[in-house]
């Protein structure tokens, strides 16, 4: 059985402050590790729920408390996917159904065959536009996807797979929209975020912005640099459209989330402000009993998104990613996990997931930019993770 948060309890005024549970120790341990090897304070938060009770919430660096808010990134696209997962599941929406048929300007360009199931699993080749997005366009959903509506695709839909950085949230989000009469954003307030008090907001209230601590940038060695500089991508290469580098000047990703327009509006890919806690609360919801509500989603459910939906190569990071449909299949990265872990990794190293085998509920936040590990989630989490479901596993 665990032992309520709170009756094992670790302070350390230099590194890592909070609680964990008795039997999380050892995850208490691997986060001060990650934090006394880091060069620069990465400023983090990890949380870590059990079967819906929360059993980890750490915090460390001089700029970062519990409740500091920062931006998310690509953790956003989980409370997204969520949101079309819980519409999937109430039957409202029908994975093999094509987008053009919920949005019918769509289907300009050859992209009038592609089912909402592709979409998810990034296949559309909808990745960006020429000549970029302006910033203003970037923070707003709907201004994005009416550009990307009549806009070529760069590869043949449905025959490719590549990550949608910057606009899944925005295609997915105006299939939402048509069909509910509602933003994505407007959903996830009501059924997620709200009646669980989430401090995950897609679209943070002005009145919550004394909390919010800006996202700050990597600051590389020389030999980072270099390997910076010679992996960057030609600017009208399709990695370069999908992360907006196409535009001039480049998108800054570091400046993106500091933009007050960003988080006011809370763009669905990667607009989302929050903390650990509210992060981990999401996913504590969807997998497990919260406070006597039922979880969010059915096992059925899960199983048909966390899956794996497309092996391969990455036509945007080079990598052999792996998807499920919206969310980051995580057991395929983490093979201590279970085989229905899904969640999302955010540009900065964090990552957000649940694993319905083991009850846990994951998040570590970070607001300084790591080094880039092959994809989103920093390296550190592969310790961290590991930590945690050993301990759930003992409990």
């Amino acid at each position: 059985m665990i032992k309520r948060l709170g009756e094992h309890v670790e302070h350390d005024a230099d590194q890592v402050r909070g609680t964990v549970a008795a039997g999380f120790e050892g995850v208490r341990e691997a986060f001060a590790e990650v934090l006394g090897e880091q060069r620069h304070a990465p400023e983090a938060q990890l949380v870590v729920h059990v079967d819906g009770h929360r059993v980890v919430d750490l915090w460390g660096g001089p700029g970062t408390a519990a409740d500091t808010l920062t931006g998310l990134y690509s953790i956003t696209k989980g409370a997204a996917h969520l949101v079309v997962a819980l519409l999937v599941q109430d039957g409202i929406l029908d994975l093999d159904r094509t987008v053009a048929s919920y949005w019918p300007e769509f289907g300009a360009e050859g992209k009038d065959r592609l089912t909402l199931r592709e979409l998810l699993a990034h296949r559309s080749g909808a990745v960006g536009v020429d000549g970029g997005f302006t910033l203003a366009e970037l923070a707003d959903d709907r201004l994005s996807a009416a550009r990307l509506a009549g806009h070529r695709p760069f590869w043949e839909p449905g025959t490719a797979y590549g990550y949608h950085a910057f606009v899944i949230g925005a295609l997915t989000g105006e299939v939402v929209r048509r069909v509910t009469g509602r933003s994505l954003q407007e959903v996830y307030e009501e059924r997620i975020r709200a009646p669980y008090g989430l401090d995950f907001h897609l679209g943070l209230p002005e009145a919550l912005e004394e909390r919010y601590a800006q996202v700050l940038p990597l600051e590389p060695t020389e030999e980072e640099l270099r390997l910076l500089l010679a992996d960057a991508a030609a600017p009208d290469s399709v990695p370069a459209v999908a992360f907006n580098q196409n535009t001039t000047p480049p998108t800054d990703l570091v400046a993106f989330a500091n933009t007050r327009a960003v988080r006011a509006l809370g763009p669905a890919s990667s607009g989302g402000v929050g903390t650990a806690r509210g992060v981990a609360g999401m996913y504590a919801a969807a997998i497990s009993e919260v406070d006597g509500r039922a979880p969010l989603l059915a096992p059925s459910t899960i199983t048909e998104f966390a899956r794996v939906s497309h092996r391969g190569t990455d036509l945007v990071t080079g990598n052999d990613d792996v998807f499920g449909l919206g969310f980051e299949s995580t057991s395929t990265l983490y093979a201590f996990l279970g085989p229905e872990a899904f969640g999302h990794s955010g540009a900065t190293g964090s990552l957000a997931f649940a694993d319905p085998a083991s009850g846990v509920a994951y998040a570590y936040t970070r607001r300084r930019f790591g080094f880039p590990s092959g994809f989103g989630a920093g390296l550190e989490n592969h310790r961290l993770a590991e930590a945690v479901a050993r301990a759930a596993k003992g409990r």
